[in-house]
C-alpha cells in the first residue's frame, strides 16, 4: 500500500461521496469486501483487549470496510473508518498505515502526518516519508520538509523512495521561487539522465524537471523532458496536454552560406 499523489501533480485528489453504492449481501456486509490478512485481523483483536469478542470482530469488519473504500477511491470514508479503528487499536501498523494514506489522499494533511508518523515509529520503515514530506509541504512547513529529506538520505532508502522524496524536496524549493535550486536538486542527482528502459521513477523525475524548466521559462528543455515521458508512456500524467501547451518545436535555423572571400 504505497501509492500516493503529490500536491504538485496536476490531477484532482479523488474524494468520497460519489459513485455507485456497493451491493449488500445478507448479513449487512457490502459485496466484494475482502477479508483482512489473518495476521492483521489477529493484531486488531489483540490490541482491543478490553473489548468484547463481538466488538473485536466489529473492528475487524470496520477495517475491511475501510480497505474496500480505499480501493474504490472513497478516501474520506476510508480515512474516517480507519481512524476509528486506530483509536482502539493504535499499535497495529497496518491500521495506522491505511488511516494515514487515506487521509493523505483525501487532503487531510495534519491527520495524515499523525497517522503516518505513528506507522513509522511502529515499524521503523521510511517508505512513506515522501508522503510525509508532501504533507509538510502542503502545510507550508518548508524547514520540516528539509529536515525529513536530510534524515531520509542518511537512511539510504530504496531508489524509488529516494526519487519521490527528491521530487517533493525540489517542489518545496520551487514553491518559494528557487527554481534554479529545485532544478539543480533533481538534475545533479542524475534525475535528468536518459535511460534505455525507464521505470516509473524516471518518468516522474523527467516530468518534474519538465515542469520546473517550463516554470523557469526554458521551454526547449521543458519540451525535451516532456517528450521523454511521452515516448516512454504517451498516457502518463497529463504530458500530452503539457506538450500541446508548449506549442510546436521550432526547427533549427538554417545557416546562411558565407560569401566567398575575394581572390
Amino acid at each position: 500500500m504505497d501509492e500516493w499523489v503529490r500536491t504538485d501533480e496536476r490531477r484532482p485528489v479523488a474524494r468520497s461521496g460519489g459513485g455507485a453504492k456497493s451491493a449488500v449481501v445478507p448479513g449487512g456486509r457490502p459485496s466484494g469486501v475482502r477479508p483482512l490478512p489473518g495476521d492483521v485481523a489477529t493484531e486488531i483483536r489483540r490490541a482491543a483487549t478490553g473489548a468484547t469478542a463481538r466488538h473485536q470482530e466489529a473492528l475487524v469488519h470496520r477495517m475491511e470496510d475501510a480497505t474496500a473504500a480505499y480501493d474504490r477511491g472513497r478516501f474520506e470514508e476510508a480515512a474516517r473508518l480507519a481512524k476509528s479503528v486506530a483509536a482502539e487499536a493504535p499499535e497495529v501498523p497496518a491500521v495506522r498505515e491505511l488511516a494515514g494514506l487515506a487521509a493523505y489522499r483525501a487532503g487531510r494533511w495534519r491527520e495524515a502526518v499523525r497517522q503516518l508518523d505513528a506507522h513509522r515509529v511502529l515499524t521503523d520503515e521510511v517508505r512513506h516519508v515522501p508522503a510525509l514530506m508532501d504533507c509538510e509541504r502542503a502545510l507550508g512547513k518548508r524547514k520540516k520538509v528539509g529536515d525529513r529529506w536530510r534524515e531520509l538520505r542518511q537512511a539510504s532508502p530504496e531508489p524509488g523512495v529516494l526519487a519521490e522524496a527528491r521530487i517533493v524536496a525540489a517542489g518545496s524549493l520551487a514553491d518559494v521561487g528557487d527554481l534554479e535550486g529545485a532544478i539543480a536538486l533533481l538534475a545533479t542527482a542524475g534525475a535528468g539522465r536518459a535511460v534505455r528502459n525507464p521505470g516509473d521513477r524516471h518518468l516522474r523525475q523527467w516530468y518534474a524537471l519538465g515542469d520546473l524548466y517550463e516554470r523557469a521559462g526554458d521551454l526547449p528543455r521543458a519540451r525535451e523532458y516532456f517528450q521523454r515521458v511521452a515516448r516512454a508512456d504517451p498516457e502518463a500524467y497529463d504530458v500530452a496536454v503539457r506538450l500541446a501547451g508548449l506549442g510546436p518545436s521550432r526547427p533549427p535555423r538554417a545557416r546562411r552560406p558565407r560569401p566567398a572571400a575575394p581572390r
